[in-house]
């Protein structure tokens, strides 16, 4: 089986000198690479051929035969890599809290391993009847969420 840090390091070796970062390598058990990259504006497929052809000039398919896929992280999917949360800052995004809760609202923040999310939501003020629509913010740890995702707005 292809040894994944290997795959990883040339990876590595190839994003050197680029803005792009890596977010996931998977190997399976009859060694399909899957190599996920992402960039703060978007991937281009060329860059994705450009990497493929380099990770299969570093490896040998003599030695070991494998099937090679690069992409993009997926718009939607789930961060893996606090980098996609810093891209992300001022956005709409959804949490699933560890307890299973949804939260949606604006990445308000990142610091090390944990994210700030501000919510719009109905919070009781002194002195008044009812309960206001207020800006509240909720700081979550990254390894304590199910996941957080960007939500993609057509408006």
């Amino acid at each position: 089986m292809i040894d994944k840090n290997v795959v990883k390091s040339i990876v590595e070796e190839w994003l050197a000198d680029k803005s792009y970062f890596l977010v996931d390598v998977e190997i399976s058990s009859d060694n399909k690479i899957l190599v996920e990259i992402d960039h703060a504006d978007g991937v281009w497929i060329e860059d994705c051929v450009e990497l493929s052809r380099f990770i299969e000039d570093h490896l040998s398919r003599d030695d070991e035969d494998y099937e090679l896929e690069v992409g993009s992280a997926g718009l939607g999917q789930p961060f893996k890599v606090v980098q996609q949360y810093v891209n992300h800052v001022g956005k709409e995004v959804e949490v699933l809290t560890g307890e299973g809760k949804k939260v949606k609202g604006v990445l308000k923040s990142v610091d090390g391993e944990k994210f700030t999310v501000t919510v719009s939501e109905k919070v009781k003020v002194e002195g008044k009847k009812r309960p206001q629509m207020q800006d509240v913010d909720y700081t979550y740890d990254m390894k304590e969420v199910k996941y957080t995702k960007y939500l993609i707005s057509f408006k």
